[in-house]
């Protein structure tokens, strides 16, 4: 076994503990200058109060607040301006070739093309209705006519028959057939007249049938509401729809919308019309305006839907992609301060510990405004401050400070 190494350990251990917890034993016994009493009592009943009296030595800086554009900061995302499911209004088999998706189609343009089947024959039912209603409607205005010119010379015989039994030169047998007369030419008008409006309800009826297969017919040709990108392929050659079945999807991407919320603390600095830019995380910047501001909060995260048109014209930007979006408001004042001089009070609030009258130390709390890499932006401070920048850990309000000025500068 090696003693020496064991022993030369044994002995640094022993000096090492003599030097840190009995120096001044140690100091003793090598001989050191002793303090005398007097002195040594002196500086045991004065060293507490000079240590509390004495400043406490920091590093301070100069500040002037500045007016910046405090932009409001929302996580959001990208969304299409309109999108609509194209769906069948009515039933049938595709007839027509499909639009594969990622294709641009304009407003109007036919997505899907139905199977007529027997529609048009239908339709051309309901035609030739309304052609054979309105060829009986001059025949019965001719019996019409032809009916009230009996009723007028039945009425003329009538009166004559009566004023020649008034006279006695008529029978009583003769005013009876007269008057018969009168009332079956009344009934041959009655009778012209249903005819007449039957045939004109039968043109009615027609009509109506026409133009319900019409809209049926129209109906077999899907067309796109507007132009935009198809985002799904339209239905294949052969397939059947049912009413409400899917034909093809279309969105609108240019121009494309930012969507955000925005927490209640900052809608009240967001007007309609305010610029406003935002970063994809693809590292995309666009600018564009706020189009819209909900008056009516989420009632679960107690936030306002803001949405921002930018423009799109090259389709770059897609549906449902992040994006960091700032937008513009009134300018705020605020310092420019190294983000290390920012502390925590007892409370947890965040401040600053700055120089107050009398060379005292005095926290005030502070509003992040916007981290940049030159140092932190900070509002709801005095114009003019002087901030301990370096020290501030180690002195609470009211602590005796002495600051040094000397090579900062904002």
């Amino acid at each position: 076994m090696r003693i020496l190494p064991i022993v030369t350990a044994v002995i640094v251990s022993v000096a090492i503990y003599a030097f840190v917890f009995e120096r001044d034993s140690a100091a003793t016994l090598l001989g050191g200058p002793d303090e005398p009493p007097e002195a040594a009592q002196q500086t045991n009943e004065a060293g507490p109060d000079i240590a509390a009296q004495a400043p406490i030595g920091v590093v301070a800086m100069h500040s002037v607040a500045q007016t910046i554009d405090s932009a409001v900061i929302v996580r959001g995302q990208t969304e299409a301006l309109r999108q609509v499911d194209v769906r069948a209004e009515t039933s049938g088999k595709i007839v027509s070739d499909p639009l594969r998706k990622g294709a641009f189609v304009d407003e109007g343009a036919l997505l899907c093309r139905l199977n007529p089947a027997t529609r048009l024959t239908s339709l051309a039912e309901a035609k030739a209705r309304r052609d054979e209603a309105e060829a009986r409607v001059p025949e019965a205005a001719a019996r019409l006519a032809e009916a009230r010119s009996r009723l007028e010379e039945a009425q003329i015989n009538d009166n004559a028959a009566q004023q020649l039994s008034e006279g006695g030169f008529a029978s009583a047998v003769r005013v009876a057939g007269t008057k018969a007369s009168v009332s079956a030419a009344e009934a041959a008008v009655q009778g012209a007249k249903s005819g007449l409006d039957a045939a004109r309800t039968g043109i009615s009826s027609a009509d109506a049938s026409i133009a319900v297969w019409e809209e049926e017919i129209d109906r077999l040709e899907i067309r796109a509401p507007f132009a935009g990108m198809l985002e799904t392929d339209t239905a294949e050659l052969g397939s059947l729809l049912q009413d409400g079945a899917l034909c093809g999807t279309v969105i609108q991407l240019d121009p494309i919308k930012l969507v955000g919320f925005v927490p209640e603390t900052e809608v009240d600095r967001i007007a309609p019309g305010a610029r406003a830019g935002a970063t994809t995380v693809s590292g995309r910047q666009v600018e564009g305006r706020v189009t819209f501001l909900s008056r009516s909060a989420d009632p679960e995260t107690r936030t306002f839907r803001v949405e921002i048109e930018v423009s799109n014209a090259d389709l770059s930007l897609r549906d449902g992609q992040t994006a960091e979006i700032l937008i513009s408001s009134d300018g705020t004042p605020a310092h420019l301060l190294p983000q290390s001089a920012l502390t925590l009070n007892d409370e947890g609030t965040l401040g600053l510990r700055v120089l107050a009258e009398g060379a005292r130390a005095e926290f005030m709390p502070v509003r992040l405004l916007r981290d940049t890499v030159d140092g932190v932006w900070l509002a709801d401070l005095p114009d003019t401050l002087d901030v301990i920048i370096i020290g501030q850990e180690y002195v609470t309000d009211g602590v005796a400070i002495a600051p040094s000025f000397e090579g900062i500068a904002q």
